[in-house]
């Protein structure tokens, strides 16, 4: 498995990191793309706490109350990144890899794994957990 970076996606995380994307563009594609380049450059669970951290800093910087950062979604998206990493086996961007699986873009895709009860409760807000309906493939480091 061979992915790796662009200049933009290395340039995008620096401005994520910064807080100089506006609230406004941060959106699915962009989550998205800021937990491939975790993946790429670190293990799953590192990848989760960056991204855990970047976000919580985004949003704290921006005025938003950091109850709005919900611990299962985001650890589940790392972990459905890191499925269609493996399934492509290579890919030079976040661009490419969400153009050649571009089911990724499907923000409900979650819905197939967990119920909305399961999903969106406070304990899956606070703290990971597990799939109901169907396992999301996790794959050896």
């Amino acid at each position: 498995m061979k992915h790796s970076i662009s200049k933009e996606d290395a340039q995008f995380i620096r401005q994520f990191e910064a807080c100089e994307i506006p609230t406004s563009e941060f959106n699915h594609q962009a989550h998205l793309r800021l937990a491939y380049v975790y993946l790429v450059e670190n293990d799953t669970e590192s990848a989760v706490q960056l991204m855990k951290n970047a976000l919580t800093n985004f949003l704290e910087h921006n005025g938003i109350d950091t109850a709005k950062y919900h611990e299962t979604i985001t650890k589940a998206w790392i972990l459905a990144v890191k499925h269609f990493m493996n399934k492509t086996k290579n890919s030079n961007s976040a661009e490419e890899l969400i153009s050649q699986n571009p089911e990724m873009l499907d923000t409900k895709i979650m819905m197939t794994h967990y119920s909305a009860e399961v999903l969106f409760s406070d304990t899956a807000r606070n703290e990971f957990v597990q799939p109901n309906l169907e396992p999301i493939p996790e794959y050896e480091e």
